[in-house]
């Protein structure tokens, strides 16, 4: 099976105008090379000016790359515009492509039209957009009356009114309150399960990383900076699992448990903070090696935090 993204040494370069005749050169693409299989979701994350939407502007061929080759959907993004663009569904956060105006219902109709959709395809995909992100209440309303949840419901649905392969999600959730994010999230799991969809998400909330995605893509000044699992992005950096634990009564730290780093203890000793290499130690043979110093109530595990995680990508790869 092909994939359903592929950049070679993908590089963008911009021209910046300095004093008098001068120009400098800003890449902000440098040599970026990976793939996207079919119905994978990927985290595409960096932080601001790192490169994300300058390479989601390539692979929807919006900008011409400087150097390098891409192909999506196995398709020339530049070339192949048109095309593309009947496979590839894009929401940028801090732009539409509804009509401000515009009842939600007349910009669906205006979009299926565009995208050729026979009438019972465009009704058969409205209703089942509609139902799923709970849209019913607000169609007939303009787009410039709707709250920010209600406009990013209705943006995801435009950008999947016409079933594509992929779909590329830029900030989705930016300024969402916790209940619409829930309900976008569990949309596009639900999606990605039904259709097969293809998923390239980029975002500064973690949140949606960890919930969303099965592989992630750092980014650091145009530069890839990792390439794997959340699990994986964790151990190359050496982050740890931490294991607390409630004891049966005040204990003094157990600081020789075999494979573990004590973190420190509350409530004269009742409860104890141990870290643990993943790779090295699993959390069943912490706990068991914790249990034979003392009696253990309660436990619960702490997964490394995703977002030191990632700015420790970035501290290494600088």
């Amino acid at each position: 099976m092909s994939p359903i993204i592929e950049t070679q040494g993908l590089t963008r370069e911009f021209a910046l105008r300095g004093r008098g005749l001068r120009r400098t050169r800003l890449t902000a693409v440098d040599d970026l090379t990976f793939t996207i299989d079919p119905g994978e979701a990927v985290g595409y994350i960096g932080a601001n000016g790192a490169g994300k939407s300058t390479t989601i502007k390539m692979l929807c061929g919006i900008l011409v790359p400087t150097n390098g080759t891409v192909s999506t959907c196995g398709l020339r993004p530049v070339e192949d515009r048109v095309k593309l663009a009947r496979r590839v569904g894009v929401v940028f956060g801090q732009r539409s492509q509804l009509w401000w105006d515009l009842p939600v219902e007349e910009s669906f109709r205006i979009l299926a039209s565009i995208h050729r959709l026979p009438k019972t395809q465009e009704k058969a995909r409205t209703e089942e957009l509609v139902d799923c992100l709970e849209m019913a209440d607000y169609l007939a309303t303009p787009v410039r009356q709707l709250s920010l949840g209600q406009r990013m419901r209705a943006e995801v649905s435009a950008a999947l009114l016409h079933s594509p392969d992929l779909v590329i999600l830029d900030e989705p959730t930016i300024g969402l309150d916790v209940l619409s994010k829930q309900r976008l999230r569990e949309f596009l799991v639900d999606e990605r399960e039904r259709h097969g969809t293809t998923l390239m998400l980029t975002t500064h909330d973690m949140g949606d990383i960890e919930r969303l995605c099965e592989r992630v893509l750092v980014v650091d000044h145009g530069r890839l900076a990792f390439d794997g699992t959340i699990g994986g992005l964790s151990r190359t950096v050496g982050a740890q699992r931490v294991l607390v634990v409630d004891l049966a009564e005040p204990t003094p730290d157990l600081v020789d448990v075999p494979g573990t780093t004590h973190l420190g203890s509350e409530s004269r000793g009742l409860q104890q903070r141990f870290a643990f290499d993943a790779e090295q130690l699993t959390a069943a043979q912490a706990l068991a090696a914790v249990s034979q110093r003392a009696e253990v109530r309660d436990l619960s595990i702490e997964e490394p935090d995703i977002e030191d995680v990632v700015r420790r990508v970035y501290a290494s790869s600088r």
